[in-house]
């Protein structure tokens, strides 16, 4: 497990502990609620809940799911009809999970009685209309991370602002050799050609609300990204470690989320003050992807009251604040990333300047298997086996086109 971003030991973390401390009733029998969390957040996400427990006497039990486990896991849960009673759901993977029934259906009926999840409270896009399987958890935007010491050892002054000025950048920290490379491209990103197409004022949804990626903005996208392949600025092993390759300098740049923080002020907390962030390259706009987790009930569990109530204290602004802390992912609540301590942080300022121009996946049946894996699976045909580029690109055409993005 990765060590917190910011040691526990903080006044708002410990006020955590001390409240749940304040409470002597040891939970009551039989109340115990399951949830999945992704990744490797579990211990964190226990800490986060004591509160709740000492509050509702309502023990947490708090189980890890890898993310590439997680369709396999709920699959097999909906076929035996047994679930947590809680679980985080990538927003990308919502409508999806949903389409299963397996989900509560969390309309306002269903959550009165729980201020805290109301739609208005968290930010706009990560919301639905109030009929949706799941409420916003965390969010989650892209950046582009960069190392302030080897673009400054090169005579760069400052981060790439464009696409053109980050290829042109990547290349001259390719140029160092020894291995180095300029950019991490990885392999399973669906997202950075979508965010390369919206930054030069493109879309990937037609008129019609259908998926349409043969337009001029996505041609000149994949120029870019093909040819970070083909300057020799980005490495083509599956398996390069992102992280690793941040901290080593092998590879100084990448668009990234905020969770990439964490792991390098884990990995190599030496390197402080000397990388940073910035908005994504763009031209027309530097519009980036308003991503993040819900949390869904398990619709045939027997504990969905008690579910609700941890929802609504997850959706608190100071519990939303303190799993910052622990964790490095950002709030979905409007509220938590109005507070003070958090706004002063400079990093966060970066997320909450990005986030102030950012927008969601289009709504697709499923994103993830569907309309990203084509995408990814065209595009990387062409740069790691030598697929025609044209052919690559009319099968995407075949396989995408005219999937509908409902809202």
């Amino acid at each position: 497990m990765r060590k917190p971003r910011r040691a526990l030991a903080t006044p708002l973390a410990a006020s955590l502990v001390a409240l749940a401390a304040c409470s002597t009733s040891p939970p009551a029998a039989g109340r115990e609620l399951t949830v999945w969390i992704m990744g490797d957040g579990s211990a964190r996400f226990q800490q986060l809940v004591s509160t709740f427990t000492a509050r509702t006497r309502v023990r947490v039990d708090a189980v890890a799911v890898p993310w590439n486990s997680i369709d396999q896991k709920f699959t097999t849960a909906v076929a035996s009809g047994k679930g947590p009673d809680v679980l985080q759901i990538g927003l990308s993977k919502l409508r999806a999970f949903a389409a299963s029934g397996a989900l509560l259906r969390l309309d306002r009926r269903t959550l009165d009685g729980h201020p805290n999840l109301a739609a208005a409270r968290f930010l706009d896009g990560l919301a639905g209309d109030g009929t949706a399987a799941g409420v916003p958890w965390v969010s989650d935007t892209r950046v582009l991370f960069y190392r302030r010491d080897i673009l400054a050892a090169q005579g760069i002054t400052r981060p790439p602002a464009t696409w053109e000025e980050l290829r042109a950048t990547a290349r001259t920290l390719a140029a160092r050799g020894g291995g180095a490379f300029g950019y991490h491209i990885p392999q399973w990103d669906n997202t950075l050609p979508v965010i390369m197409t919206w930054t030069r004022g493109g879309e990937i949804v037609d008129g019609n609300g259908k998926i349409d990626f043969d337009t001029p903005e996505f041609h000149r996208a994949v120029d870019t990204y093909l040819g970070l392949y083909a300057d020799g600025s980005v490495p083509t092993d599956a398996d390069f470690d992102q992280v690793q390759g941040f901290v080593t300098g092998a590879t100084p740049m990448l668009v990234s989320g905020p969770y990439l923080a964490d792991a390098i002020e884990s990995a190599a907390p030496q390197l402080k003050g000397r990388w940073w962030a910035a908005p994504v390259p763009g031209g027309h706009a530097h519009t980036s992807l308003l991503a993040g987790s819900a949390l869904g009930v398990w619709r045939a569990g027997g504990r969905k009251e008690d579910a609700l109530r941890l929802l609504d204290y997850l959706s608190e602004p100071s519990t939303q604040v303190a799993w910052y802390r622990l964790s490095g992912q950002l709030p979905a609540v409007k509220a938590a990333l109005d507070d003070a301590a958090l706004a002063a942080d400079p990093l966060v300022a970066v997320y909450s300047r990005q986030l102030r121009d950012a927008r969601p996946l289009p709504p697709v049946p499923d994103w993830d298997g569907d309309t990203g894996k084509a995408l990814l699976d065209a595009l990387n045909s062409i740069v790691l086996t030598g697929a025609d580029r044209e052919g690559a690109l009319r099968a995407l055409y075949a396989a995408t086109g005219g999937t509908a993005a409902r809202p």
